[in-house]
């Protein structure tokens, strides 16, 4: 019997809102890995550590060892060991830099007003600790020949209260001050790809599904690796077009989860 299709799914927004686990969620991914479907979570959140997300999907009631691809990773792939790195970023973003063999020269949020020298890469994702002075020194660095590498550019993040920025935000700041152009990491961009492939031990994804919220990046992602995508309506979207071939449009996961398993899609 061929195996199943994989089932590549978004956390913020179809899983959970700020950890917070949306109706029927937990249940969906019990029921599709029940069925025969590896379920990996792809995200874009690049704040928390690998660690850190296995541990909150464990205490929401979901299994999810090794089964988390951050763009905090997918950013690292950007990096080689002998990178200087100035850090604009949380603990996820520092793991990934660690774990590259990079070394971290500066922190942006480290109260520093001098210049940052001999830096090869600034790698930016969300920090709530961003300042001027974090974009004065990040600009810098790029305006000083860094490379410019970000986990990812979604402009919002969606909470249970409404949408917050997000890490993109922070990084149209340091795009406008140095005018220079990032190296992206995150969904859906090529190093997320890669890092997918990799975990799944597949290059063929034209099985798969990515389920996501937003169609600007859950969707382009699919796109981009060449599979279908379902987007939920429990994000940054409340309505979206109607489905048509590759793109389907599900209220949520739990709806995604039961029309795959009855063969509906």
């Amino acid at each position: 019997m061929p195996a199943k299709p994989p089932v590549l799914c978004d956390l913020d927004g179809v899983v959970w809102l700020m950890h917070q686990p949306i109706a029927g969620s937990v249940d969906a991914i019990a029921q599709l890995r029940e069925a025969g479907h590896r379920v990996l979570f792809v995200t874009n959140n690049s704040f928390s550590t690998v660690a850190d997300q296995e541990q909150a999907l464990e205490k929401i009631g979901v299994s999810a060892k090794g089964e988390v691809c951050t763009s905090s990773q997918a950013a690292g792939l950007l990096l080689s060991p002998k990178d200087r790195v100035l850090l604009g970023g949380g603990p996820g973003v520092m793991e990934a830099i660690i774990e590259s063999g990079a070394t971290i020269a500066a922190r942006s949020d480290d109260g520093s007003r001098d210049p940052d020298i001999d830096i090869d890469a600034v790698v930016v994702g969300y920090h709530n600790t961003f300042d001027y002075w974090g974009l004065l020194r990040l600009a810098g660095a790029v305006r000083s020949g860094a490379r410019l590498i970000a986990t990812n550019d979604d402009a919002t993040y969606p909470t249970p209260n409404g949408l917050i920025p997000g890490g993109g935000s922070i990084l149209a700041a340091i795009v406008e001050a140095s005018g220079v152009r990032p190296t992206i990491g995150g969904k859906p961009h090529e190093p997320m790809a890669q890092l997918v492939r990799q975990r799944l031990g597949i290059e063929d994804l034209s099985s798969a599904w990515m389920v996501g919220d937003r169609a600007s990046t859950d969707g382009l992602f699919a796109r981009q690796v060449g599979c279908k995508f379902a987007q939920v309506l429990t994000g940054v979207a409340s309505s979206a077009t109607s489905s048509d071939g590759d793109h389907l449009v599900v209220p949520d996961l739990a709806s995604f989860a039961s029309m795959l398993i009855d063969a509906q899609i």
